[in-house]
């Protein structure tokens, strides 16, 4: 089964789409790691790909829609796969149609991990990390055991950057303008499901594998 994940930044669809990948013997495909694979492979999508890294710049849609169609080509992604931050726009998600119609495949189903924005915010502002080793915590969730210090190595955790309440719903303001529209495309396309995102984590995964079919 080939699936798209949605949702906004920290409703947790990464983590959903890993446990979908390790429950269905598919693999989670994120742009992050074809990025990375290619640019380590020293591929010539991979060395386009770097130019416009390294300048800071997102590599454009054509170009990342190549590497996504190159590696569900692979043998492991015969099967299927969960596709994780792509597509993200309509321009990206148009051309994987058009791409999988060439190679007689589609989309069966895009999972919209909906979370309300306060929810998001209240989330992400929670998390702490600390900046020595590496280690992250949150509040609520996954306390560390001395208040603002590191299980780990004792060092003082810290709120980072993007974490804070206003980067934070500046980056939902983006997903709602550039994504959103992919819900509706996937909704006249048939294969748009949604799950209750601000359940605990196992039962939005018991909700997701409900659609997919145990």
């Amino acid at each position: 089964m080939r699936i798209i994940m949605l949702g906004a930044p920290g409703a947790g669809k990464g983590t959903q789409a890993k446990k979908i990948a390790e429950k269905y013997g598919i693999p989670h495909i994120s742009t992050g790691d074809i990025f990375r694979a290619n640019i380590k492979n020293g591929t010539e999508l991979g060395k386009k790909a770097k130019t416009y890294m390294d300048q800071g710049l997102l590599v454009p849609d054509e170009l990342t829609c190549d590497l996504v169609v190159d590696r569900i080509q692979q043998p492991d992604a015969e099967k299927g796969y969960v596709l994780d931050g792509f597509p993200r726009t309509i321009p990206q998600a148009e051309c994987l149609t058009d791409a999988l119609n060439k190679l007689g495949s589609k989309i069966d189903y895009a999972i919209d991990v909906n979370v309300p924005d306060e929810n998001i915010v209240n989330r992400m502002g929670g998390r702490r990390a600390c900046l020595k080793c590496g280690a992250t915590y949150h509040i609520v969730y996954a306390a560390p055991k001395a208040e603002g210090v590191c299980d780990a190595c004792g060092e003082q955790l810290v709120l980072r950057d993007d974490d804070k309440p206003e980067t934070v719903q500046k980056r939902l303001n983006v997903y709602h303008d550039q994504t959103q529209p992919l819900i509706d495309y996937y909704t006249n396309q048939g294969v748009l499901k949604t799950v209750d995102g601000t359940k605990n984590l196992e039962e939005v995964f018991g909700d997701i594998t409900q659609i997919l079919g145990e």
